[in-house]
């Protein structure tokens, strides 16, 4: 029972503070996820978002789909996406009818333009956060590489960003992994 709370205060509290919508909610989630309850670790987390960028749909209702089930099975699933869903819900129907009341005021601009450096530093910590985990795990020449060649498919050749995840996925299911006795054994072959 404590899980299924803890599931809902989670999700409740990213879908109320997650402004800008899906995206700017993956700093939210990573913080309640991994920080706050240690539901998954930083790698469980990057999986999970990977996969989540490669299929339809908004990124951070799949992200609390799949982790209230690994959490609290079928039950946690539909918890976590009710609580992050409905203060949304909640916020939109009662934002719309403020804005479109008072839209003309000065304060209704400065109060969405000061959310702005928020969720800038947010997605750029998480930023950081992921290069640092992939300079750990790949080496600082693979990493550059892979976000050069992954900046070009995305801003220059214009591919959607789900693509590129999903065919670094399958590049790395089809490329062939040492195995661990390889890795470790000296090579004898010569002599």
């Amino acid at each position: 029972m404590q899980t299924q709370i803890n599931l809902s205060a989670a999700f409740f509290r990213i879908g109320l503070f997650g402004f800008g919508g899906g995206p700017t909610m993956i700093p939210l989630v990573h913080k309640e996820v991994v920080d706050n309850y240690g539901w998954m670790n930083d790698d469980e987390f990057s999986n999970v978002l990977a996969i989540g960028n490669t299929l339809p749909g908004p990124i951070a209702t799949k992200m609390a789909g799949y982790i209230g089930y690994k959490v609290g099975g079928v039950v946690g699933c539909v918890n976590a996406v009710i609580a992050m869903i409905i203060p949304v819900i909640l916020v939109m129907i009662a934002g719309l009818g403020l804005l479109n009341e008072y839209r003309d005021k000065p304060w209704v601009a400065g109060m969405a333009h000061g959310v702005i450096p928020v969720v800038t530093w947010m997605m750029a910590k998480l930023t950081y956060d992921f290069l640092i985990k992939g300079h750990k795990a790949l080496g600082a020449i693979a990493m550059a590489i892979g976000v050069a060649v992954s900046v070009g498919c995305i801003v220059v050749l214009n591919i959607h960003p789900g693509l590129v995840v999903g065919a670094t996925i399958l590049a790395v299911l089809v490329k062939p992994q040492k195995s661990e006795k390889s890795k470790t054994e000296p090579d004898n072959s010569m002599g």
